[in-house]
């Protein structure tokens, strides 16, 4: 299943509004979809991964610009497809705001979805993942509820929850988020996702 497919299911279930089909907007589309995703129930769960205390917040320790919060988790999120193995790789990013959905700080954020394998049992290939993660510097946290298979690691300021797709078992997710430090303000921003799949993998 494609990263557009996953989203459009998505974006069907939330009530979204259409979308232009066209083959020259559907990797932005499909970026931008993901949204629906994060400013629900998952949006949440990213609050709780990151609850601070609000005179941290406010002030975070060395600030960071929009460059070094997209790279604190493109760089992860290759080293993860790489060393993970992922195939069929396609991941969306987006500077999202640790208080709300709008007012600084904000992390950085990546989307990615990959396939699993049909012939290797999902337990044993999420584990075997995570351990390869482990061995090149990784730490595994505890494992995130309510996700099927789901593995938590960490490393230099980053979070990433691995997990396979509770409705498309052929489908992996791997949620990236940053550490809240980007105090520029974008709360005038169009809140939209950025297509990097080709910064993450190789092309599918």
């Amino acid at each position: 299943m494609t990263l557009t497919q996953h989203i459009d299911r998505w974006s069907s279930n939330g009530g979204r509004p259409e979308w232009s089909q066209s083959a020259a907007t559907r990797p932005l589309i499909a970026a931008a979809l993901v949204i629906s995703l994060l400013l629900g129930g998952a949006f949440l769960s990213i609050g709780r991964l990151h609850s601070s205390p609000a005179d941290y917040l406010e002030h975070p320790d060395h600030p960071v610009t929009d460059e070094q919060s997209k790279a604190e988790v493109v760089e992860p999120a290759k080293e993860i497809v790489a060393i993970g193995g992922l195939q069929k790789s396609a991941a969306g990013y987006m500077l999202m705001s640790c208080k709300n959905q709008h007012d600084p700080p904000y992390q950085g954020a990546i989307y990615l979805t990959f396939s699993v394998p049909a012939d290797v049992r999902a337990d044993s290939y999420f584990h075997s993942i995570a351990a390869a993660m482990s061995a090149h510097g990784w730490h595994q946290g505890l494992d995130p509820t309510q996700r099927v298979y789901g593995k938590t690691l960490y490393k230099n300021g980053a979070t990433a929850i691995i997990y396979r797709d509770s409705d498309y078992p052929a489908l992996g997710v791997a949620r990236l988020y940053g550490q809240c430090r980007n105090v520029s303000d974008h709360r005038t921003d169009t809140t939209a996702w950025t297509d990097i799949s080709d910064q993450i993998g190789p092309a599918r």
